[in-house]
C-alpha cells in the first residue's frame, strides 16, 4: 500500500486530495496542529469511515525538527506540502511570516527527504503570482517569473529551492504553479464563497444584498477537485518536472456574480454610479449587490491567465469542470447548507 503525507490536509486542496488518494488505495497522513474542529478543519466533513482511514499527526509546518523526524520515521512514498501562506493580502502585512511559512518548511522537507528517505517524492503547491507582471498571456513554463508581491516572492523562492535540490541531488521533487481553483470547501474569506453564501442567505431571507469590492477583477478560475489530479499525476511520471495547472479562460468578479444569481434564477441589472457598482434583481428592481472599486492595492497582479497545454500532453490532464459548472456547484451546496440551518 503506498503512503502519502498531506501538510495542510485540513484545507481546500486538502480534503479534495484525501478524498481522491482514499479512492486510489493510499494509506494518507495528514499534518494538522491539532485535533480540535478548527484546525481539522474541512476533514470533519468525511465520513466517519474514511475518517477513521486517517492517520493524523500533530505539528506545525515551522516545526523542522518534528517535520524532518515525521518523514525520517515513516519514510512516507510521496509528500503533498500543501500548507503555508495561500493569498496575497496577508503578505503585505507581514511579509516575513510569508517567507517563514512558504520557505523554511519547503527546505526542511527537501533537506529531510536528502538525508533519510530518497525514494520520497515531493509536490509543492507554488502560484500563478510566480508570473505577477508578466508580458505573456497565457503564461506557461517557459514565461519568464515577475513577482509582485511578498507572497509571490515567497514562492517563487520555494520553487527555485525544489528545482535545486533536484538538480543537485537527484531528488524527485515537482512544483505545481496553480491559478486560482475554488469549490464548495473553500475558504469563506474568498470572494467566491463570499458570493455563493450571500446568495444562500438572501434566498434563505437571512440577509438582503451582498456587498463586494472590485467586480472588475479577472482571474483564471478552476475547480479544486480537478487540480489535485493534476498534482497526482506530477508524481507519477518517470522524471520529476514543474507544471503550470489552469483552465486557460479568464472571467471577471462580475461574471461569476451574473452566473451565480441565474443558478437561483435571477437576472442582475447593472448600474454604474461613480466608480461605484450596483445591481438589482431584473423582475423586483431591488438592490442584492453593491460592489465599490477599491483603491489600487500595491502588489495585485493585474492579468494571470494559465497556458496548461504541457500538462496536458505530458500528464495527460485537463480540467473537466467548466466555469458555469464550477459556479453552479458552490451556489447550490450553500444554499442546501443554508437552508438546512
Amino acid at each position: 500500500m503506498k503512503t502519502a503525507f498531506i501538510t495542510g490536509i485540513g484545507g481546500q486542496d486538502g480534503y479534495f486530495l484525501t478524498r481522491f488518494l482514499l479512492g486510489k488505495g493510499y494509506k494518507v497522513y495528514g499534518l494538522v496542529r491539532s485535533f480540535e474542529p478548527e484546525d481539522v478543519g474541512n476533514l470533519s466533513a468525511f465520513p466517519k469511515n474514511d475518517f477513521k482511514k486517517l492517520k493524523l499527526l500533530r505539528g506545525d509546518i515551522n516545526n523542522a525538527h518534528l517535520l524532518a523526524g515525521y518523514i525520517k520515521k515513516y519514510k512516507f512514498n510521496e509528500v503533498y506540502h500543501l500548507a503555508g501562506q495561500s493569498s496575497i493580502h496577508p503578505s503585505l502585512k507581514d511579509p516575513s511570516l510569508a517567507y517563514r511559512d512558504n520557505i523554511d518548511s519547503v527546505l526542511t522537507l527537501l533537506n529531510a527527504i536528502k538525508d533519510f528517505s530518497r525514494k520520497t517524492k515531493l509536490f509543492i503547491a507554488a502560484s500563478s503570482e510566480l508570473f505577477g507582471d508578466a508580458a505573456i498571456h497565457p503564461q506557461n513554463e517557459k514565461t519568464p517569473f515577475f513577482p509582485r508581491n511578498p507572497y509571490g516572492f515567497s514562492k517563487l523562492a520555494a520553487v527555485w529551492s525544489v528545482r535545486y535540490y533536484r538538480e543537485n541531488y537527484k531528488i524527485f521533487a515537482c512544483s505545481g504553479i496553480l491559478y486560482n481553483h475554488e469549490s464548495e470547501m473553500r475558504g469563506e474569506q474568498f470572494v467566491t464563497r463570499k458570493i455563493s453564501i450571500g446568495i444562500a442567505r438572501i434566498h434563505a431571507g437571512s440577509q438582503k444584498e451582498i456587498v463586494l469590492g472590485d467586480i472588475n477583477a479577472k482571474r483564471d478560475w478552476g475547480y479544486a477537485g480537478d487540480y489535485v489530479v493534476a498534482m497526482w499525476k506530477m508524481l507519477q511520471q518517470k522524471k520529476p518536472d514543474d507544471h503550470v495547472v489552469a483552465t486557460g479562460r479568464l472571467h471577471s468578479v462580475k461574471d461569476f456574480i451574473d452566473e451565480a444569481f441565474r443558478c437561483v434564477g435571477i437576472k442582475l441589472a447593472w448600474v454604474q454610479t461613480k466608480g461605484s457598482f450596483i445591481a438589482v434583481d431584473a423582475k423586483t428592481k431591488r438592490i442584492i449587490v453593491r460592489a465599490t472599486a477599491p483603491d489600487n492595492i500595491s502588489g495585485n497582479a493585474p492579468l494571470l491567465v494559465g497556458d496548461a497545454s504541457r500538462a496536458k500532453k505530458i500528464l495527460h490532464w485537463s480540467p473537466d469542470v467548466n466555469f458555469k459548472k464550477l459556479v453552479k456547484i458552490m451556489v447550490m451546496n450553500d444554499i442546501k447548507k443554508y437552508s438546512d440551518q
